[in-house]
């Protein structure tokens, strides 16, 4: 429920806030494929409601990168080290989130055009196929380009569906999916969705600047979870 409400909210974040309670009760090979599985669902869900904000033309270059991104973080998960990779993703997140909330006047990146929105989209996906991280990058960089709260959710809700639908259809393939998987699957799916649309409802309530807000506490959240995680 409150990893849908998050979801719904912001558009991002159930795996955080959900993985936290889920770890405690099932194997990590089950826990991984149902956060792709009710996060899809609550994005499905969503994009009615954002849908105006979707620009096909901002949208694809980071859509195509992100997907051919992830099995290539995939195949690099062999040679680096996952922890120090969480602990300084970490360690920037709760320093980009501290310093932009104290900024006046945020900064606003404009060149690099379509190349730039695809190389996020692409360290995202690579992000995601190494340690699931596929959120931080295009998160941060849609609030650099200054675009309002629609339109980052018009990036950001299809982009995650369609990392996170690469990352179910795998755990399928690999045979995760099985009957102890569909069995949490009915416990959670209903109750995400109705988390989900309870964080839609705020979500119309909050002015950009209130979005912004709560993204960069998402965000800080999300740097003490992954050094957390890593120190263990």
């Amino acid at each position: 429920m409150v990893g849908g409400f998050v979801n719904g909210l912001t558009g991002t974040g159930y795996a955080l806030i959900s993985l936290g309670f889920w770890l405690q009760a099932m194997a990590p090979t089950t826990a991984a494929p149902l956060v792709a599985l009710c996060s899809v669902c609550g994005h499905a869900q969503a994009l009615p409601s954002i849908w105006r904000g979707v620009r096909w033309p901002r949208l694809w270059p980071f859509l195509v990168a992100g997907l051919a991104g992830v099995p290539l973080g995939t195949l690099l998960l062999e040679h680096i080290h996952v922890q120090p990779l969480k602990l300084g993703v970490g360690l920037f997140l709760i320093l980009y989130s501290a310093w932009m909330a104290f900024v006046r006047y945020p900064p606003r990146v404009r060149g690099g055009g379509r190349f730039a929105d695809a190389a996020v989209g692409l360290a995202g996906g690579v992000m995601g196929g190494m340690a699931s991280l596929s959120g931080p990058a295009p998160i941060i960089w849609v609030q650099l380009r200054g675009w309002g709260k629609d339109e980052q959710r018009g990036v950001l809700q299809p982009y995650n569906m369609a990392i996170l639908f690469t990352a179910l259809v795998s755990a399928g393939v690999a045979g995760f999916l099985d009957r102890t998987y569909l069995i949490w699957a009915v416990l959670s799916v209903p109750v995400s969705l109705a988390g989900t649309r309870l964080g839609l409802l705020l979500y119309r309530r909050v002015n950009d600047a209130g979005f912004r807000r709560l993204v960069l506490i998402l965000l800080a959240l999300s740097g003490v979870t992954l050094i957390i995680s890593a120190l263990r």
